[in-house]
């Protein structure tokens, strides 16, 4: 017996006490006959429509190509204003370029799906997740179908204007890379470490000796000779002053791996690293004492100090550079010379 038998009784008791009876399933009304459109029977229609979806994708080609002219022609300074709004007329008009051009594509996509895609409903059986070979043998044949249906391959205007309009849509995003800066170049080689620079704390710019850090300790450092650049332009002093950023640290020497060639560069278990991640730039200094493992904060890239700083996780793809030290004839801190590698972030140029 099934389990909606079973349950008829107890529906019919509770319809003696006066409840409404159910009323029966209704039953599928099946899918309502397709009705043509008239780009279905009119095939000058349907030429109408397609040069009306053609026209759409070739201006929102032409606009993508008016903001890439717009990025150069207009003056990063200059103003616009509409009565009480003002903005900048460069990042306007880019903005309105390619606003307008995707929505004319995808206004272009709609009026192409519904007045020359094929409209016909059709409805199947809910079947299990997992499909068969037979299943995806049909569900490729159904893909081949539907493009056929959609006209991409028959309407060549169509096919044509589209592609033109996504490839020059790709053209400002490529003009828009030269905001990225100029390429680094050689310029994270160089830093204003030198032999003889003291190492001073990055806060109170006081040379620091080897008996000011204890076991454990880590401290951010900075080079003495920083001070002077304040009086230049400040991009000056703070791109000089994130690529000489370090960190020292002092680890027991019993438990330091010093790598080969390297076996004077700290003093007595004080070592000294950039402190630039050489992921993509971040400043670490988020330090373990226990494992001397020291974190970068952006992406979890992880350097073993006493084993040269060489990555242990994460994405970081070299060691953080070393700094040579040193102890002056008074006794602070100084470096032996510059770092022996670029600084900062890895990059397709380093060779």
């Amino acid at each position: 017996m099934s389990d909606e038998k079973a349950n008829l009784p107890a529906v019919q008791a509770d319809e003696a006490h006066g409840q409404v009876q159910l009323a029966e399933p209704i039953p599928d009304p099946g899918i309502e006959p397709h009705e043509p459109r008239i780009t279905d029977i009119d095939p000058k229609a349907a030429d109408r429509v397609e040069r009306q979806v053609a026209a759409m994708f070739t201006l929102a080609g032409l606009l993508a190509l008016g903001a890439c002219v717009a990025y150069f022609a207009i003056p990063r300074d200059s103003i616009l204003t509409v009565g009480p709004l003002t903005g900048n007329a460069n990042n306007l008009t880019i903005g309105l370029c390619l606003g307008v051009a995707l929505f004319l594509i995808g206004a272009g996509a709609i009026q192409w799906a519904k007045k020359l895609m094929v409209d016909t409903e059709i409805s199947e059986e809910r079947d299990a997740a997992y499909s068969t070979p037979e299943q995806k043998a049909e569900i490729i044949e159904g893909f081949q179908v539907g493009v056929a249906e959609s006209g991409f391959t028959r309407r060549k205007l169509i096919r044509r204007s589209l592609i033109g309009a996504m490839g020059l849509l790709g053209l400002p995003a490529i003009v828009l890379l030269r905001d990225l800066g100029p390429l680094p170049g050689r310029s994270l080689y160089n830093t204003i470490w030198a032999k003889g620079i003291r190492v001073v704390n990055d806060v109170t710019l006081r040379p620091i000796k080897p008996s000011d850090l204890v076991v454990g300790q880590l401290v951010n450092a900075a080079p003495a000779n920083l001070a002077p650049i304040e009086a230049q332009s400040d991009v000056e002093y703070q791109n000089a002053k994130a690529k000489a950023a370090v960190i020292m640290v002092r680890i027991a020497p019993n438990e330091i791996r010093t790598p080969a060639g390297r076996e004077n560069w700290g003093i007595d278990g004080i070592l000294c690293y950039s402190k630039i991640c050489t992921h993509v730039g971040c400043p670490i200094s988020l330090y373990e004492q226990t494992t001397h493992h020291v974190l970068c904060p952006c992406h979890q890239s992880t350097f073993d100090l006493a084993d040269g700083a060489k990555v242990i996780f994460g994405p970081a793809a070299r060691p953080l550079p070393q700094l040579p030290l040193a102890v002056d004839a008074e006794g602070y801190i100084v470096a032996q010379s510059g770092f022996t590698e670029p600084v900062g972030p890895s990059f397709f140029e380093r060779g």
